[in-house]
């Protein structure tokens, strides 16, 4: 299989020269599987996919790829990071962030297949190092009962009064939690539709006009397994539209 690979330059004449390069990659195989021209492109798309390596860029205006690189550092799964730009100034910097490689502009393809060599073998060393990771799990406190709920099989999570609502297809439940905390932990599976409701992006069936009787005239989304529709606000509508168009 090919390595999944996310392109971070703010040019697109240097997006598409890597992109050619890749597409000459044998041993490994790499396909560019998004591009992004900034860091808020490049997060919301590793929030919404996962990637054997970011090729990234350090000159983009807003925050910048070193900058960039500390947050995909945070991510719960972060991906390989082989930057590539036209100054070698911050290569002590890169190298002190953990980046796997460092390159230089313009990238030669042989530089290029040793720096995807090099993410091919962290993929396997993760891969034998945890070879069956367990589900993650909520675990919920009922009545003096604890149950574990699969992550898997949650549909939204709301927060009402001083509790989260824990909605799967089949049933309920009440978590004692912090929907923001909720939120952080697991942005790659869940996103916010509104101040007090995250969902699945699995689960995103469609995006209708809903008729809510304390805010009037919205929309709302429709998850697979149940009947239930959500409010989502108008701050966070164009994500959910960007979720159901990717």
């Amino acid at each position: 299989m090919s390595l999944k690979i996310l392109v971070v330059d703010d040019e697109a004449l240097a997006r598409s020269r890597l992109r050619t390069l890749l597409g000459d990659c044998v041993a490994p195989a790499a396909r560019v599987a998004a591009e992004a021209a900034n860091a808020v492109q490049a997060m919301t798309a590793l929030q919404r996919d996962t990637f054997d390596a970011v090729l990234l860029d350090i000159g983009m205006p807003g925050l910048d790829g070193i900058g960039l690189a500390q947050s995909i550092a945070a991510l719960p799964q972060p991906p390989a990071v082989v930057f590539v730009t036209a100054h070698s100034g911050h290569a002590v910097q890169a190298f002190e962030l953990e980046a796997i490689d460092y390159l230089t502009k313009p990238v030669r393809l042989e530089r290029l297949q040793q720096a995807l060599q090099k993410v091919e073998r962290l993929a396997q060393s993760r891969t034998t190092l945890q070879p069956d990771l367990p589900d993650e799990m909520l675990i919920i406190q009922d009545r003096g009962r604890t149950e574990r709920v699969p992550l898997a099989e949650v549909l939204y999570l709301k927060a009402e009064l001083k509790y989260i609502t824990v909605r799967t297809a089949s049933r309920s439940y009440i978590l004692d939690a912090s929907l923001s905390e909720l939120e952080e932990r697991h942005a790659g599976q869940f996103m916010r539709i509104h101040r007090n409701a995250l969902i699945a992006r699995r689960a995103i069936r469609a995006l209708e006009k809903h008729f809510d009787p304390e805010e009037g005239e919205g929309w709302a989304v429709r998850l697979n397994g149940i009947a239930e529709v959500l409010a989502v606000s108008r701050r966070q509508l164009s994500a959910v539209r960007e979720a159901i168009a990717g």
